[in-house]
């Protein structure tokens, strides 16, 4: 019984922690900037066939 205390303790003040850094990270904050989508630049997707060169 007191494991269960003991861990139930521990749990919530890892969940307080995670909560508290996750409030300091500011509201404008983009975490991935994607490139703009450029069709023409990209490879066309082509089937892992065996035995066959990949054209490019």
């Amino acid at each position: 019984m007191i494991r269960l205390l003991i861990a139930g303790a521990a749990i919530y003040v890892a969940y307080r922690i995670v909560r508290e850094i996750i409030d300091e990270v500011p509201d404008d904050f983009d975490p991935l900037l994607l490139p703009p989508p450029d069709d023409d630049k990209s490879l066309p997707r082509q089937s892992a066939a065996m035995g066959v060169e990949p054209q490019r």
